[in-house]
């Protein structure tokens, strides 16, 4: 999945002669904290709820003496650029240009989440298993070929590392609800089995997480 592909068509930047309480309002109707600034197809910049609340907000934002961050992904990046931006600027929203430089439009974090939610990762059926190991000891072939052996299959796997420590997690999502003869497996060749879920646990888990992002992104 590419940048084009998720723009949110909803959601319009503002332009220079919009006010800080026309911004306000946007924001709050579409439950974001930025917003891209455009001048005809530039962009100028994203502008934060903060922003506009350390200036008078019955000016123009375009009047606003702003340092403003310039964040953006191309129109053919792959969404792992998008998230990863987002998540390094601590935005909800990121604008989009083409291989000129115009801006065609923007992402926002919502349109992410909606993205991941319909995917195979979260649609089908299975259960998650958290495995800790050595970053040395990883390999996704041996991995595979266990749950192979019982039957079952990977439908989708993550990795969460610490730059500071040598250990990893390994998140794999498993096709089947009884996953107990898969840790078993795991156990007997000396894997450690951090967490696991079954798909009841993992989506209400998963939904709780969501709802807490929404109610977040609401205020």
């Amino acid at each position: 999945m590419v940048a084009e592909n998720l723009i949110s068509s909803a959601i319009l930047p503002l332009k220079t002669s919009d006010t800080g309480k026309e911004a306000l309002r946007t924001m709050e109707d579409f439950f974001v904290r930025h917003l891209p600034i455009v001048n005809d197809k530039q962009l100028l910049g994203v502008i934060s709820e903060d922003d506009i609340f350390l200036h008078d907000v019955e000016e123009a934002v375009g009047s606003y003496a702003l340092s403003l961050i310039k964040p953006y992904v191309k129109s053919s990046d792959h969404i792992y650029e998008i998230m990863r931006l987002l998540s390094e600027n601590q935005l909800t929203v990121i604008p989009v240009v083409d291989n000129d430089n115009n801006y065609v439009g923007m992402i926002s974090m919502e349109d992410v989440l909606n993205y991941f939610a319909k995917t195979s990762t979260f649609s089908e059926q299975g259960s998650i298993i958290v495995l800790e190991m050595q970053r040395r000891d990883y390999t996704l072939a041996e991995i595979s070929r266990i749950v192979e052996s019982e039957g079952a299959q990977i439908l989708s796997t993550s990795i969460i590392s610490d730059h500071n420590s040598t250990l990893i997690d390994v998140t794999i999502k498993v096709n089947r609800s009884n996953i107990q003869s898969i840790i078993a497996t795991f156990e007997r060749f000396s894997y450690e089995i951090k967490a696991s879920f079954n798909e009841s646990e993992y989506l209400e888990s998963l939904q709780e997480r969501y709802n807490s992002l929404m109610n977040y992104l609401n205020i």
